[in-house]
């Protein structure tokens, strides 16, 4: 299931990141890489607020949505 849609104040385990090599990369510099957990801290104006090894990384939805839990 694509990350945007569990919801503010879940948890969840990071399966795949999908999308092309570029995409994959930026999204792990960030932290985000398949066996870390994440979690859905708000929804602002179209962009997630996710807490990811404790930081805060705010991802618009299109993005966000290559990352599957």
């Amino acid at each position: 299931m694509p990350l945007p849609f569990v919801g503010v104040g879940k948890s969840c385990t990071i399966q795949k990141i999908t999308g092309k090599d570029e995409v994959r990369r930026h999204l792990a510099s960030l932290g985000f890489a398949p066996g870390e957990t994440v979690t859905i801290i708000s929804e602002l104006g179209g962009s997630l607020i996710i807490g990811v090894r404790e930081s805060r990384v705010a991802l618009d939805r299109s993005l966000a949505g290559r990352i599957l839990v």
